[in-house]
């Protein structure tokens, strides 16, 4: 399946290849005050709040001859538009609705692409005229944008979104990337002598890593493909990533240690679910935690087991100990799992892998529209926002943008003043009320971008 595809469409100068380079990231189009600059069509991969496309900066479209140069440019620009799945009419706010603009939109109004309007170059009071003689064109609401200054993105994401997250596409990446049925990439983790490479001999039931008393035998990150039978008879794929112990970065003198440390935070970075192993006999350390912050930025979902169990005195108190310095010391969040084990005799070894697919299906989840903004109204509804200064702060709805981890934008106004604590009560009731547990749960606030409409709150 094809990405999808947006064309930018407009006369010369009003902004297109600003916009596209916006969108791409980077400087990959001329930008320069005189028109005509961009003459072939330009192609890159671009990305807004989750949303991947390939956008097509065309050149400006003139009203010449067609054997001319600007008229084979615009039969150029016509091809673009035909082959898109939505295209980005753009008009210069300042200047207003021009001749050539009606003339772009008469011969838009009879394509089947789908057209969304910018109002460019909107910033300030000078683009108001212009917004306002753009709803004449035909296209709706004009969204008021400025490509310079980043403004009106958010408005841009979800007049897009519709044409851009199809069905088919979604459905194309689950099959690929979050099929239930695809291998689990699970990378064992942890401090130096902790077990790791023990553990996942048991796993294989085989010798399959050097192990040994002396700390640091493994070197390399090692990826091994196995399969699991679970509980009910069923064989789940597992993609298995053994590592080098990680240690503080003081302490990492020798050269080739780096580079295992290195190769460590590499595997977190390809990982699912990262199972964070500790030795039971050493309990909870400062590293441990320094290593789940890590893992936890990298947006994966961990696990943590305590090893060894099999000689520990007083595994009751110790466990409580250890949860407790877990929930005081990593903030961030609440629940992580925290399993006993043996990579010894094998006890615990099912649980953590039964426990490891459940953790990536929460990790994977996807909250339909309805459910997530019936959720987040009654949060709301619930614990109003604050008013710093007598102003409210509004939130009006949420959108869940990517998954892997589950990610999500709130739009209101006055966000910027919305305190952290407020910002943690959303983020947990995600985790309570829509089944995420202790994944990794990203939470964006944006305020719209519209400076000419001064809305009463």
């Amino acid at each position: 399946m094809s990405v999808p595809t947006i064309a930018i469409i407009g006369r010369p100068n009003v902004g297109k290849s600003t916009l596209f380079n916006r969108l791409v990231g980077k400087k990959l189009a001329l930008v320069d005050d005189r028109p005509g600059v961009t003459r072939d069509r330009r192609e890159g991969e671009a990305s807004l709040l989750g949303l991947d496309f390939r956008i097509i900066d065309t050149a400006g479209f003139e009203d010449e001859d067609p054997d001319t140069l600007p008229g084979r440019m615009r039969r150029q620009t016509e091809a673009a538009v035909d082959s898109a799945d939505v295209a980005l009419f753009v008009i210069d706010a300042r200047a207003g609705v021009v001749p050539l603009d009606e003339e772009i939109a008469r011969w838009l109004r009879s394509s089947d692409t789908p057209i969304v309007l910018l109002a460019n170059k909107a910033e300030g009071r000078a683009g108001e005229g212009g917004i306002l003689e753009a709803y004449a064109l035909g296209f709706g609401d004009p969204i008021p944008f400025s490509a310079e200054h980043g403004e009106g993105m958010d408005d841009l994401f979800h007049a897009i979104r519709p044409h851009v997250e199809r069905e088919d596409v979604f459905e194309e990446d689950e099959e690929e990337d979050e099929s239930p049925n695809a291998p689990l990439k699970l990378a064992i983790v942890g401090r130096p002598n902790a077990g790791k490479s023990t553990l996942v001999n048991q796993m294989l039931g085989e010798d399959r890593m050097i192990t040994g008393p002396e700390a640091g035998i493994t070197r390399d990150s090692i990826s091994i493909e196995w399969e699991w039978t679970d509980e009910d008879g069923t064989v789940r794929p597992v993609r298995l990533v053994d590592t080098a112990g990680l240690r503080k970065k003081s302490k990492v003198d020798d050269k080739l240690e780096r580079l295992s440390a290195a190769d460590t935070r590499r595997a977190i970075d390809f990982a699912e679910v990262v199972v964070l192993l500790l030795d039971a006999s050493r309990g909870l350390e400062a590293q441990d935690l320094r290593i789940a912050d890590q893992v936890y930025s990298e947006g994966r979902a961990i696990i943590i087991a305590l090893n060894k169990w099999d000689i520990v005195e007083h595994g009751s108190a110790l466990l409580n100990g250890v949860r407790k310095a877990l929930d005081d010391g990593f903030a961030q969040v609440r629940g992580i799992p925290l399993l006993t084990v043996s990579a010894a005799t094998g006890k615990g070894v099912d649980l953590i892998l039964k426990v490891a697919f459940e953790t990536r299906e929460a990790w994977s989840r996807r909250v339909p529209t309805g459910q997530l903004n019936r959720w987040f109204e009654t949060a709301v509804e619930k614990n109003p926002p604050p008013a710093p200064g007598g102003k409210r702060i509004k939130l009006r709805y949420a959108t869940q943008i990517k998954t892997r981890p589950p990610s999500f934008v709130v739009f209101g106004t006055r966000v910027d003043q919305l305190p952290e604590s407020y910002r943690r009560y959303l983020v947990n009731g995600l985790r309570k009320e829509l089944g995420f547990g202790a994944v990794p749960v990203r939470l964006t606030l944006r305020s719209p971008k519209n400076p000419f409409v001064n809305t009463p709150d």
